[in-house]
């Protein structure tokens, strides 16, 4: 299979700090990381890895939905996927990601509600971004069939 690389520049201390995040397998980008706008509630141009991981959670949702609704017989017509991302402090100290809040809304062909409802369920539990994320205390899955 495939491995992928980002890589990080970072100058200076945590707080006053700041750094460059690229894309480097894919070249598509390079992107400018800050601890302050990390826990920030605007985050002013500047990505985080919280971010990064939402952008790597809804796409491979997306990825295993559209599989698993393949897999049923359904063909999707129009999938949005979201992923809200939610850094707060850590009780054992630091920080923590305690929640990921999944969005599915859309239509396929081939199915019903129910049958996109199941198969959003089994993407939730099978893409291989919601297995790495484990240790995530809460992941919820909102689902909006529109068909």
């Amino acid at each position: 299979m495939s491995t992928r690389t980002a890589r990080t520049a970072w100058n200076g201390t945590l707080q006053e700090g700041t750094g460059q995040t690229e894309l480097s397998s894919s070249g598509v980008g390079t992107f400018p990381v800050s601890f302050p706008r990390r826990t920030a509630d605007a985050a002013e141009g500047v990505t985080s890895p919280e971010e990064l991981i939402a952008a790597a959670h809804s796409s491979c949702f997306a990825m295993a939905f559209s599989g698993e609704l393949g897999n049923s017989g359904a063909t999707p017509e129009q999938v949005e996927v979201s992923a809200d991302v939610t850094l707060t402090p850590d009780p054992a100290g630091g920080l923590k990601i305690a929640k990921i809040a999944l969005s599915v809304r859309g239509y396929a062909s081939g199915t019903d509600e129910a049958g996109f409802r199941q198969a959003a369920e089994a993407a939730k539990v099978g893409c291989p971004v919601s297995k790495a994320l484990g240790a995530v205390e809460e992941i919820t899955l909102d689902v909006s069939y529109e068909g």
